[in-house]
């Protein structure tokens, strides 16, 4: 019998998640290979991350998985392709994987997972229309909301940082009518990383005990700011400046309500994190991190506890 796709939240038990892997990356990009500011930026000061060394921060990672007993699948290898950040390629809601529709130079991504997809029921893989452009570091499922990070003013086609427009939080909406589907316009810049939010993910990130990371300036919209305070209540929020926004602060990843997974260098969070009563898993990610992205952009998780 074909396994099934489980994910309601950001927090639940994880029993299955594909971790994205880092060998054979290829050659250092050029500045105009970029996808993102932040990679440009350490493209143009000779500081690009080395494979052996995002090799083992991801190693690293699948470790603390495996300890707390979480069934990690690995992509086949493709040569000479970047296969970090499997959170692009697609996600889960309730019991349905939803494929990005993502840039076209990284559709050779999604064949490399097929192989770990055809395990599950394959009525349940979805393939949104073209005009749907999605990325899931912009999609967060939430109980009875599905939080979607977007970009939806007219210059959108100019921003290679946008992902996900306003044809995916329709999409999304029409195909979970039980849900509230929330989209969040987010501040976008093609060559500044203190001024980008790549995803949903680097400005906000839900966790257990009613908590959440927040960037209040990630968001272009100070309304819709406002709508995750009242809902999460202020007092509940961990707020990050520009600077945490750029070391990744709000990427973690919650194996369960009580774990957080988190970069070993982002003190301020890890100590504040602790004070709230979480197990915080540290690891070393500050390597993969100059790619703008981190823990969670690097998993796709398939199964929560229900």
């Amino acid at each position: 019998m074909a396994e099934q796709f489980y994910i309601n939240d950001e927090i639940s038990p994880l029993k299955s998640v594909i971790l994205g892997r880092a060998d054979s990356l290829g050659p250092v990009p050029t500045a105009e290979q970029c996808y993102d500011p932040k990679s440009r930026e350490h493209v143009l000061a000779g500081t690009y991350p080395k494979e052996a060394d995002m090799i083992k921060e991801m190693s690293a990672f699948e470790q603390v998985l495996k300890k707390h007993g979480v069934k990690v699948y690995r992509p086949d290898l493709l040569e000479n392709v970047n296969q970090i950040f499997t959170r692009d390629i697609g996600f889960v809601i309730e019991d349905r994987f939803i494929k990005s529709n993502i840039l076209p130079d990284r559709e050779a991504e999604f064949q490399a997972i097929e192989s770990i997809l055809s395990q599950f029921d394959q009525n349940k893989i979805i393939q949104p229309p073209e005009e749907v452009h999605v990325e899931g570091g912009d999609v967060m499922p939430w109980g009875d909301y599905i939080f979607v990070g977007t970009y939806r003013r007219p210059d959108y086609p100019e921003y290679i940082t946008a992902r996900t427009n306003a044809a995916a939080v329709e999409f999304l909406q029409e195909i979970n009518p039980n849900k509230k589907v929330i989209g969040f316009d987010l501040r976008k810049s093609n060559t500044d990383p203190r001024e980008n939010a790549l995803h949903l993910d680097c400005v906000f990130q839900p966790i257990g005990k009613g908590k959440a990371i927040i960037h209040k300036d990630g968001f272009l919209d100070e309304n819709q700011y406002q709508f995750l305070v009242d809902l999460f209540g202020k007092e509940n929020l961990f707020h990050i400046n520009k600077d945490e926004m750029y070391d990744m602060y709000a990427n973690v990843f919650s194996i369960s309500p009580d774990v957080v997974v988190s970069e070993q260098q982002n003190k301020r969070l890890n100590d504040w994190l602790r004070q709230q009563g979480f197990t915080v898993e540290e690891v070393p990610y500050r390597e993969i991190a100059k790619q703008e992205g981190l823990l969670r952009c690097s998993t796709l998780p398939l199964q929560r506890v229900k």
